[in-house]
């Protein structure tokens, strides 16, 4: 019989918030059934094994950055977008990251259709209009972001540029100038590689 008071979104956040506390990899049916002080058998009823509650786990993250990008990005174009939107996953990075880390997790096509991925993509798609592009530069475009803000926070986690100088704070904020004048200057295509894009929920900033 389930337990009173759990919810397969109940265990999602606490899930969320045993990854920010012990990392995205150690969370487990059985970790989670630890912090509710229950068998677990009792979870079993609301999610089906370790990887359907880290895909719940991942589908929240998802969600709780696209209401940020959202807000962040809302009466903002061009460069004060683009800034606005990296901050987020830099920010969002620093305060959990369990949850972003669980962000990241691969989704089988109907979860990650169905759940926020599509948001992030139109987010940064919605930011590349102001700069002109078209398809299928403007995938490419997508992905470049993707690569750089993911690329740049994964490595600030791991202490990657703790020992250096510049402090991180000055690159970061450079690489976002570099972006925005790269997006400026895109250059056209080589001849023979003009091929359309495809639509891809998968293609996140």
């Amino acid at each position: 019989m389930a337990r009173a008071g759990l919810t397969p979104e109940r265990l999602a956040r606490a899930g969320a918030e045993l990854a920010d506390e012990v990392g995205f990899e150690q969370v487990t049916v059985s970790a989670l059934a630890r912090q509710f002080d229950v068998k677990v058998a009792s979870l079993y009823a609301h999610v089906r094994n370790s990887h359907d509650l880290k895909t719940k786990i991942a589908l929240l993250a998802l969600e709780e950055l696209a209401d940020r990008g959202s807000a962040a990005l809302a009466g903002r174009a061009g460069q004060d977008a683009l800034a606005a939107l990296a901050n987020v996953y830099r920010d969002y990075a620093r305060e959990h990251p369990g949850r972003y880390a669980a962000a990241r997790f691969p989704l089988d096509p109907e979860a990650a259709a169905a759940g926020a991925g599509p948001r992030h993509s139109r987010m940064t798609r919605a930011i590349l209009r102001g700069y002109d592009l078209t398809e299928p530069d403007q995938t490419h475009a997508v992905r470049l972001l993707g690569s750089v803000f993911h690329g740049y926070v994964s490595l600030e986690l791991a202490g990657g540029f703790s020992h250096s100088a510049p402090d991180s704070q000055e690159s970061w904020d450079r690489i976002l100038d570099a972006l925005d004048a790269l997006l400026r200057t895109w250059p056209p295509a080589p001849a023979g590689h003009g091929g359309a894009a495809r639509a891809d929920a998968h293609d996140l900033p």
